[in-house]
């Protein structure tokens, strides 16, 4: 099987070993975690930030929208980088300075996981706005340049009146196999998402990991995947590991949230070690996006994630 542009890393190796993989084995083969104040106490010094970014197997990116909301957005990927994570990711480029932002993660050393290039409305789901996602697909991939961003989100968009779910479904395809071409020749890959429309994108065409998997192989294209946001596919579906598994070939990029609350993992119904350890076994490789509230303050958070990546 061959993964995604937005997946990065060697191969892994049987799941026999990985399962044989424990702390301890790990600890004494030199791969100890990173030196964290008072480790995972919850009781870190504050006057320094611990590195809880910095995690053994998963790399976490951190949703910059979503995390240090009081502060101003530039001042946020300081943070991100304080915490020792490797990556961000945001939602829209239109109507930021694309440059400052690249210029920051370059001398912080941070990467661009992915961002938001079309969003809910106007949909995609709608042939009238074809034309226009293919320009706003073009202008993306020249963003996606600058940023260095392997990944760019596009969703389906809103019901539209008086079409039904399966014609929906089919003006997405044909748009994503009219834009397939040009993220195939800017060597980025453009991830749809899913949404759940229990909880928070009620009226949204596209929820749940069926039908976004038939729509993208259907496409059968290797620059045209689906993010699949793990906190999304529980309310919509549940037996998260299973749905992974099957439809994992269509897997560009991976986002999640705990639930109920939308905050970091631990908080929640989800067990993620467990979650992360099987995309892991599976081969996954790419970011894991931290598209998720801190439910307390950030430092918390960094440390409920890093904990979340030990099984």
């Amino acid at each position: 099987m061959v993964l995604c542009a937005c997946q990065d890393g060697p191969a892994p190796s049987s799941k026999e070993n990985m399962q044989d993989l424990s702390r301890r084995s790990l600890l004494s083969a030199g791969l100890a975690l990173p030196v964290i104040p008072k480790a995972l106490s919850g009781q870190a010094d504050r006057t320094r930030a611990p590195r809880y970014g910095s995690t053994l197997r998963t790399r976490f990116a951190v949703n910059i929208e979503m995390w240090w909301r009081n502060l101003p957005f530039l001042e946020r990927f300081d943070k991100a980088a304080e915490l020792g994570f490797p990556a961000v990711e945001f939602w829209p480029w239109r109507g930021k300075d694309v440059e400052a932002i690249a210029a920051k993660c370059e001398a912080l050393g941070l990467e661009v996981a992915q961002f938001t290039a079309w969003g809910f409305s106007p949909g995609m789901n709608n042939p009238l706005n074809h034309t226009r996602f293919e320009d706003e697909t073009r202008a993306s991939c020249d963003t996606a340049k600058v940023l260095g961003a392997k990944c760019m989100t596009v969703v389906g968009g809103n019901d539209q009146p008086g079409m039904t779910p399966a014609e929906m479904h089919e003006h997405i395809e044909v748009a994503l196999k009219r834009v397939a071409p040009i993220a195939e020749e800017a060597e980025v890959t453009l991830i749809l998402e899913p949404m759940n429309i229990r909880v928070d994108h009620k009226g949204h065409s596209l929820y749940g990991s069926a039908d976004a998997v038939r729509i993208c192989r259907a496409v059968g294209s290797t620059h045209v995947k689906i993010n699949w946001d793990l906190y999304h596919m529980q309310i919509s579906e549940g037996d998260l590991c299973g749905r992974l598994r099957e439809g994992f070939d269509q897997v560009g990029y991976l986002q999640l949230a705990d639930h109920p609350g939308r905050n970091e993992p631990g908080t929640g119904e989800i067990h993620y070690p467990r979650v992360l350890r099987e995309a892991y076994e599976l081969g996954y490789r790419g970011f894991v996006g931290l598209e998720c509230r801190p439910l307390n303050d950030e430092i918390e958070a960094a440390r409920r994630v890093h904990e979340a990546d030990i099984w």
